[in-house]
């Protein structure tokens, strides 16, 4: 008999400074985010973030891909900022969060997925990490810089006519909840905008002529992820991608 598993997803915790039930420094992911990954049909995988001192970004790369060899898909989650260094930018007062061993490790984690067409699904600072790894950067404060606000954010996007996520909608319009103060800025390299909001923010990329299946979006589908069947759709879609790369496991039927 033939049987397949449910394909792994990695998703690099978040470190927290607590828990409910925890004393010290806690590393976490997101109870909704989780969850819509294991409604998808995958098995979430939470891992550890660690860069160590003194690698090269080769180096770092190299390690991060003996650790994620299991890996079907590769899910970089929302968080802090991400340090305006890494895109050869100025640090913005409005900052939160930030964390260089996260960053490090995220940076690398997405080099290696999109380097190896791992199916790969960013969301929010996820989105972001990935167009600083293509060369790209951000724009510090929406607030400051186009007068918008997308923290607590429930809007209309439009949905270009060539983006992955016409997979997933019936139309040009999703209903999206978001919640960044930070945007994309100039795109990295081969990244193609594939939605925007009505104020001009990119809120979509995808990665143009990429052997691998790659999504970033700036808001957070697993917000509604369990009520409304495009967010979920959008973890079926990435799901579906990690379960075709994943090799057959087989049984003897007894």
């Amino acid at each position: 008999m033939v049987e397949r598993r449910r394909p792994l997803v990695v998703i690099p915790a978040r470190f927290s400074a607590s828990a409910s039930a925890l004393r010290y420094r806690a590393e976490v992911a997101a109870a909704k985010l989780v969850q819509a990954v294991y409604d998808a049909g995958a098995e979430p995988l939470v891992i550890h973030p660690e860069a160590p001192a003194g690698l090269t970004d080769g180096d770092l790369d190299a390690l991060v891909r003996e650790r994620i060899w299991l890996a079907d898909g590769v899910l970089l989650p929302g968080g802090g900022d991400l340090a305006a260094r890494w895109a050869g930018q100025r640090p913005h007062a409005a900052q939160y969060d930030v964390d260089e061993t996260q960053d490090a490790f995220d940076l690398a984690l997405a080099r290696v997925a999109l380097r190896d067409a791992i199916p790969l699904l960013a969301i929010c600072r996820g989105t972001q990490v990935v167009n600083v790894a293509r060369g790209g950067d951000l724009v510090q404060d929406l607030t400051e810089t186009l007068g918008a606000d997308h923290r607590h954010l429930v809007h209309d996007i439009a949905i270009a006519a060539d983006s992955p996520l016409r997979a997933v909608v019936p139309g040009d319009r999703m209903t999206v909840s978001c919640y960044h103060h930070q945007g994309l800025g100039r795109l990295g390299e081969s990244l193609r905008a594939s939605a925007h909001a009505a104020d001009g923010t990119v809120e979509a990329v995808a990665l143009a002529g990429h052997a691998g299946w790659c999504l970033g979006v700036q808001w957070h589908p697993e917000d509604t992820a369990a009520t409304d069947s495009q967010q979920s759709g959008i973890f079926r879609a990435f799901v579906a991608a990690a379960f075709q790369r994943m090799p057959y496991r087989h049984q003897d039927e007894e």
